[in-house]
């Protein structure tokens, strides 16, 4: 198991320094909010917008997450029961 989380977490630094050398500049914004921000020259302005938009992103991210640690908490216990049953087998 030690050697399997740990050619994991190799193979994922080395999938994410790929995709972070790969990457190219990407906007948050959509075309029309990043045309309006274009226009304002108030920073503070720009500055806010994107901090709102990051918080836009939270419930999203919230909700997915939740659905995921449920998931893995019903398999897991699905599992401890599957194999409590078969040791009351083997007996």
């Amino acid at each position: 198991m030690r050697v399997s989380l740990q050619s994991f977490l190799l193979l994922s630094l080395a999938v994410a320094i790929i995709m972070l050398l790969v990457a190219s500049p990407a906007s948050a914004q959509c075309s029309m909010c990043r045309a309006a921000l274009a226009g304002s020259n108030n920073a503070f302005f720009i500055r806010n917008f994107n901090i709102g938009v990051l918080v836009l992103l939270v419930p999203p991210v919230t909700m997915f997450c939740s659905i995921f640690v449920v998931l893995k908490r019903y398999h897991r216990d699905d599992q401890q029961s599957e194999s409590e049953v078969q040791e009351k087998e083997e007996e």
